[in-house]
């Protein structure tokens, strides 16, 4: 389980600092290509290869600003020390270097355009995706007028909870998915494996979360088999999306009333789940939820959006 989580945290490490990183290797690259190698206007064409990558990963104006990046400093390097030709912009370098010049920008333009687009209808269907889920579980729990509405609050809660913890984006997206169906999910084992069988393009990132979501909530179904006052919580294998889920789920459970109590008020319910950290729930998860219990609400919290 720890070497999957440290690759995902790099990866994220690298999206998150892709810009800096991307600079640093395009100067490394232009300086040992100068230094280094003979045949230089041969290597121009390698600088297509950063510029589709950044074209694909940063979006047109990152791809743009980094191909006048480059551009810029070939063109130094032409006017300083030459490029197999003499330095200087003479009537040569210009037309060997201007066309070049040109058409890398435009191929970073076109690239972050089309990456852009594919980014936005991925969007589209992963609300789509979560629009269904949201309708289903509405649907659901209309049978039962008091539990009407407690997923998707225990979802938007637990999404909060995840990120107040610094969990990775995935991490955060999986816990939402799996937290809108974890009442359905561990009443039906079914449905678990039509979550894990309904979707098969694991390129989509919905497939992803919806495997995801499966995962979470068989860990969730026997979540209260395990912990007890036997053992530390932090000892036992539960993955924290699973912890956090149940931290969300008590918390919003208590503010409901049922035939043999009334409503918790959300700091009585606060301090309920506070009396388990460390046996039935887990201190960190508890102590983010602290923090996000003391957010003022604002409008709109109750809806699930993907941005």
């Amino acid at each position: 389980m720890g070497h999957p989580r440290a690759l995902e945290r790099a990866k994220a490490f690298l999206f998150s600092h892709f810009e800096r990183i991307f600079v640093v290797l395009l100067v490394a690259s232009m300086l040992v290509i100068h230094y280094l190698v003979d045949e230089k206007l041969a290597f121009l064409s390698f600088y297509y290869l950063p510029i589709i990558l950044a074209g694909f990963y940063g979006g047109r104006r990152f791809a743009v600003m980094a191909g006048v990046f480059v551009v810029s400093l070939v063109f130094f390097f032409q006017g300083i020390v030459g490029l197999e030709l003499l330095p200087g912009f003479y009537l040569g370098a210009l037309l060997t270097l201007v066309p070049w010049a040109g058409f890398l920008i435009l191929t970073g333009y076109v690239v972050g355009v089309l990456a852009e687009d594919r980014a936005t209808r991925l969007t589209d269907i992963k609300n789509a995706y979560l629009a269904v889920l949201e309708l289903l579980t509405f649907h659901l729990e209309s049978t039962e007028r008091h539990q009407q509405g407690h997923s998707q609050r225990v979802s938007v809660l637990a999404g909060e909870i995840a990120k107040e913890m610094k969990l990775l984006e995935g991490e955060v997206e999986n816990l939402r998915v799996a937290a809108l169906l974890h009442e359905v999910g561990t009443r039906d084992p079914r449905l678990l494996k039509l979550l894990s069988r309904a979707v098969t393009d694991e390129a989509l990132p919905v497939a992803r979360a919806m495997r995801g979501a499966a995962e979470i909530i068989a860990e969730y179904g026997h979540y209260y088999e395990i912990v007890g006052e036997d053992w530390e919580i932090d000892a036992l294998p539960i993955p924290v999306t699973a912890k956090i889920l149940a931290v969300a789920d008590a918390f919003e459970t208590l503010q409901m009333p049922t035939p043999v109590r009334p409503a918790f008020s959300k700091w009585s319910a606060l301090e309920e789940v506070e009396k388990g950290a460390g046996k039935t729930f887990a201190r960190d998860a508890v102590k983010a939820l602290r923090s996000v219990a003391a957010r003022p609400e604002t409008a709109g919290t109750g809806a699930l959006k993907v941005v």
